[in-house]
């Protein structure tokens, strides 16, 4: 780590962020920042509680005259998205992040992803919690684990463990927005057993592509970034004529992040090679030239390898094709919120491995009705090619609540910090962990904000300096201003977990 980062403002943040990002967090391995967390809390003297499914809660009590205030929920999830690139030597369960100062503006990751998401929060959290002087009401500081693959911490908490009026979840990505609504996702997984031949007379090769963008695939999923997956399948589409066979083929990862590369292991019959190559050529050319604004350093390259045993042609062509048909970005744009995506998928994860072919996306709405729709879009494409279709992990989406009082109190003191401008009150294609809380909590009035981090789930992202220094006395103030408390129903709370 560049230690010019502690002496970085505001230095509780930062400080508590490298220390944050020395401990491994990787989604459904939060053991050891659990640990970390757990003791941050202990060793501050304040009570520290866990649940069922391994979220933290640390308790603070008001600041001296701040007794009357509302009670706070601040909210952020412990782990992280975990890319690198190909040619990063880095293994996220065992090492800390290697961060540095980029441009002077900048806080960066050295080839793999940063964890701002959502580790700027953490820090946050934590700087309030070891404060002696910051005026704030009674907190709940609720650290959520395995919000990016699934959100299980979330939809595992019950009613009755938290006991605040207001949510402040500290987890968007620019510092000039409120959110106050989200997307609702469910996870689409396809699965399918081929069985494997030894082709006579052919050429192995290995078709290689890389060097994308990727990124967030709600937040991001309306830039036209390439898709890895879809454009390996339209280059191996351009085999189909001339007998292709599939080996092996890996591309993407998680499935909140859009796939940056892919690769196949592919066998053609000696007589087509030539043709093949003339095909591929000019295809590979064509989405380049296609790509060359939104993606400038991809890399397309195809060269001889050696393999024995591949899928049958009849079987690639079913597996490639139905790839294609497989939708991928956005679906539907919001007709009631400009510039919105209501809809949308991420065709994430593909792979071919010893005959078993797994593909994992992750579809998104702001409306139960258009996730399932697009779901069943998937599912019908997937099941004509011969798949399993299942879909798990569904979480609801967050409805937006533009009559929220919270929402009017940071609205004004957004203005008097920012010379008059108002800030941008949005609902995001993301997916927050509000809606998932507000099913067990319906009476809590909740807000989403932060600074700016951009590249989020790619080993791109990082966090804008100034705005972290922005969002901290944004956030001061916000403590500073919580309304007094008064009766709030939570006659509606349902006690069983969604």
């Amino acid at each position: 780590m560049n230690n010019d980062i502690l002496n970085l403002e505001p230095k509780a943040i930062w400080k508590n962020f490298s220390a944050l990002n020395s401990v491994p967090r990787p989604s459904k391995k939060e053991e050891k920042v659990r640990e970390f967390i757990i003791k941050f809390g202990e060793d501050l003297g304040l009570k520290v509680e866990t649940d069922e499914v391994g979220n933290v809660l640390i308790k603070k009590s008001a600041y001296p005259g701040m007794e009357d205030r509302k009670k706070v929920v601040m909210q952020s999830h412990l782990d992280m998205v975990c890319q690198k690139n190909n040619d990063v030597n880095f293994n996220f369960d065992t090492q800390g992040i290697e961060m540095y100062i980029e441009d002077n503006r900048f806080v960066t990751a050295n080839g793999t992803t940063l964890g701002a998401d959502n580790g700027i929060g953490v820090a946050t959290i934590m700087a309030v919690l070891e404060s002696k002087n910051i005026p704030h009401p009674a907190i709940e500081a609720f650290f959520t684990i395995d919000e990016e693959t699934g959100m299980t911490g979330a939809l595992g908490l019950k009613a009755g463990f938290l006991s605040s009026k207001i949510l402040l979840n500290l987890d968007t990505e620019e510092d000039d927005e409120l959110d106050i609504g989200c997307a609702g996702g469910v996870d689409v997984t396809a699965t399918k057993t081929y069985k494997e031949e030894s082709p006579k007379d052919a050429t192995a090769f290995i078709l290689t592509l890389k060097g994308l963008n990727g990124g967030h695939s709600g937040m991001q999923i309306h830039e036209d970034l390439g898709n890895s997956n879809k454009l390996i399948a339209r280059l191996l589409n351009a085999g189909i004529e001339f007998g292709i066979q599939i080996s092996h083929l890996e591309g993407g990862s998680l499935r909140n992040a859009i796939p940056r590369e892919s690769w196949a292991n592919i066998m053609i019959p000696n007589t087509n090679i030539d043709s093949f190559k003339e095909a591929y050529e000019v295809l590979r050319a064509e989405i380049i030239e296609e790509y060359a604004t939104k993606e400038p350093k991809m890399v397309i390259t195809l060269e001889e390898t050696a393999v024995e045993n591949a899928i049958s042609t009849t079987d690639s062509k079913t597996f490639i094709q139905t790839i294609l048909a497989a939708f991928n970005g956005v679906y539907r744009m919001s007709p009631d919120v400009e510039g919105l995506v209501e809809t949308s998928n991420n065709v994430a994860r593909v792979e071919v491995i010893n005959g078993k072919s797994r593909v994992l996306c992750l579809t998104r709405s702001s409306i139960e009705s258009g996730k399932e729709a697009l779901a069943q879009t998937l599912k019908a494409a997937f099941e004509l090619g011969g798949f399993d279709v299942k879909f798990s992990g569904s979480y609801p989406g967050w409805k937006a609540n533009p009559h929220s009082e919270i929402l009017e109190v940071l609205k004004e003191i957004y203005i008097k910090q920012n010379n008059g401008e108002e800030p941008k009150v949005v609902a995001c294609h993301a997916g927050l962990e509000c809606g998932i809380i507000g099913t067990n909590y319906p009476g809590l009035d909740m807000i989403s904000f932060g600074p700016n981090i951009s590249g989020a789930h790619s080993p791109d992202e990082r966090v804008e300096i100034v705005s972290v220094q922005k969002f901290w006395k944004y956030l001061l103030e916000i403590l500073k201003e919580i309304p007094t408390d008064g009766p709030i129903d939570y006659s509606c709370a349902n006690s069983k977990n969604i």
